[in-house]
């Protein structure tokens, strides 16, 4: 990682550029660090934190400038941030806004607007004048600020924030663009009947003979992952904030999540042969690890072994779920959201969960939040994404 910018202080706190592998270190294993004893906090992996982070494995690096900074008090670190310059982003977007990301820190105003301007003044040397965020290290990643939802049981790929860090974030001078929304699904014995398709319409029946599903094989999971990138791609070239992921991105994704996947976990729908719409659930990693910290000890770790192989899961979160552009505004393309969710369902009896997360869902996607809001009144966990002018 580059380091060209000077220290920045304010009051006691002190931010400094992450140069040396122990403060990589330290910027990993941050968040259970200083979030310890917090109500509601759950520590993730390193490991898991590792495969985002460390520029030996996670892929962004190879499309994007970052640089980490940690801030200091007392001789101990007390906030982390990431400057991020995705060169992908840029050429979607057609404009050159940089992001900041991996923003964890004491809801203090003097540690979070020292790590905001180390960041900003980072960007501004590298001619970006227009930020946004946070991200962990993309948008196809972590995302957001969580603002509700502490006490809620976490999932797998969702932050956790103490209350008050939005506020200091909004008075640094950022301005709140967009809330990504989650929502719990108790799956109780009569979730499909409350999950009606209008009509009663079949897959691969009547005026839909021409529809057919896949599930996930191992064996083709390289190529179905391509698939799933592409469909991917083209589903969510619109959304707010999107950035075209990249093969290499879903070569590690697949990679990292393989252990966890079983054919029941995707659904893939097909018109005349021809991918149209998918969705993914992921079984909730915070089951088998919750309870083990983010280092656990080797005892820790043969017992997420064990759970792991006999799939001691309770929950899942639908990772992935979109149509095709090509049917946007038809209405087929309506429907092929609702069908997916029921195939995950009808093929998840089979599996012991007992709840799935739905997110995240733009606030703004009206389609995605009624199909949510027709079995879930309110979303459980609101995260947020802000943006900020950089003054020359």
């Amino acid at each position: 990682m580059q380091c060209e910018t000077p220290n920045f202080n304010s009051d006691v706190v002190d931010v400094r550029p992450v140069t040396k592998i122990g403060d990589l270190r330290r910027f990993i294993t941050l968040p259970r660090r200083i979030y310890k004893g917090m109500e509601g906090f759950v520590p993730p992996l390193d490991m898991e934190q590792k495969h985002l982070l460390d520029p030996k494995t996670s892929p962004i690096f190879r499309h994007a400038d970052i640089q980490y900074f940690l801030a200091w008090r007392n001789g101990n670190p007390v906030g982390r941030i990431a400057a991020i310059i995705d060169h992908k982003a840029i050429e979607h977007w057609k404009e050159r806004i940089g992001q900041f990301g991996a923003l964890d820190s004491l809801p203090e105003p003097s540690i979070v607007s020292a790590l905001l301007k180390a960041a900003e003044d980072w960007l501004k040397q590298r001619q970006i004048h227009y930020v946004r965020g946070p991200v962990t290290l993309s948008g196809n990643a972590e995302t957001g600020t969580m603002v509700d939802g502490q006490l809620s049981q976490p999932t797998i790929a969702i932050p956790w924030h103490p209350k008050g860090l939005d506020e200091l974030i909004r008075k640094a001078g950022y301005t709140k663009t967009q809330d990504l929304l989650s929502y719990r699904l108790e799956l109780d014995d009569n979730v499909e009947e409350r999950f009606k398709v209008p009509g009663n319409l079949k897959l691969g029946e009547g005026r839909l003979s021409s529809i057919t599903t896949r599930s996930l094989s191992k064996k083709e999971i390289a190529a179905q992952g391509e698939v799933l990138r592409k469909l991917y791609n083209d589903a969510w070239s619109h959304k707010y904030n999107f950035v075209p992921m990249q093969d290499y991105e879903m070569v590690a994704m697949i990679e990292q999540i393989k252990p966890l996947l079983r054919p029941e976990h995707y659904v893939q729908i097909d018109q005349n042969g021809e991918p149209v719409a998918m969705a993914m659930v992921l079984p909730n990693l915070y089951d088998i690890a919750g309870d083990l910290g983010g280092n656990p000890s080797p005892l820790g770790w043969a017992k997420l072994g064990y759970r792991l192989l006999t799939h001691k899961f309770r929950s899942a979160r639908v990772i992935l779920l979109g149509v095709t552009s090509k049917l946007r505004g038809t209405m087929m393309g309506s429907l092929l959201p609702s069908f997916a969710i029921v195939e995950l369902m009808r093929r998840g009896r089979s599996l012991p969960y007992k709840w799935v997360e739905l997110g995240w869902v733009l606030e703004n996607d009206v389609g995605m939040r009624n199909l949510a809001e027709s079995l879930v009144p309110h979303p459980h966990k609101t995260h947020r994404l802000y943006e900020k002018h950089l003054s020359e």
